[in-house]
């Protein structure tokens, strides 16, 4: 289907302090889960766009090459003022060209979704969240784990040599 990536991930990018825990899960839970444990490949901004890379028309095309996008719900991207250039365009991508699935995973429990831009708001209704409980999570690191069985469940099949 000319696509490199199962998913672009799409994260709050500013530093705060729980931005911290949002970060060390885009770049070292997720990967080692998705990646090394289910065979999935990523596109994480910050890891696979290039530096000198124009990085509007590079998330536009890492987004076209991707089979999924997740976007990691938190308060710091529910009350951002700025609207994420990524998002923006995922959220355009999934609705408007319906060609991408969309993954939602609320890192925190977000609570009413009256913040949310109407399109996120829209995904929701239809196929709702994946919560992320970590004091729920025996094993936040295990691929078996209820979220990770979830996400699995919405990622594309992989196609693992056997």
């Amino acid at each position: 289907d000319g696509k490199i990536y199962d998913a672009y991930v799409i994260y709050p990018k500013n530093h705060t302090s729980e931005a911290d825990f949002v970060e060390y899960f885009v770049y070292q839970i997720m990967p080692d889960i998705l990646e090394n444990k289910c065979g999935y490949k990523l596109c994480i901004y910050g890891r696979d766009l290039y530096p000198g890379e124009d990085a509007a028309s590079a998330i536009e095309k890492r987004m076209q090459k991707s089979r999924r996008l997740i976007i990691l719900l938190t308060h710091q991207l529910v009350n951002s003022r700025e609207d994420a250039y990524d998002q923006h365009i995922a959220l355009y991508n999934a609705l408007i060209q319906n060609d991408t699935k969309v993954i939602l995973l609320e890192m925190e429990t977000i609570g009413a979704y009256g913040k949310l831009q109407e399109s996120l708001r829209f995904i929701i209704k239809q196929q709702g969240t994946i919560k992320w409980k970590e004091e729920h999570t025996v094993h936040p690191q295990s691929p078996n784990s209820k979220f990770w069985k979830q996400v699995r469940y919405h990622m594309p099949l992989t196609h693992r040599p056997s």
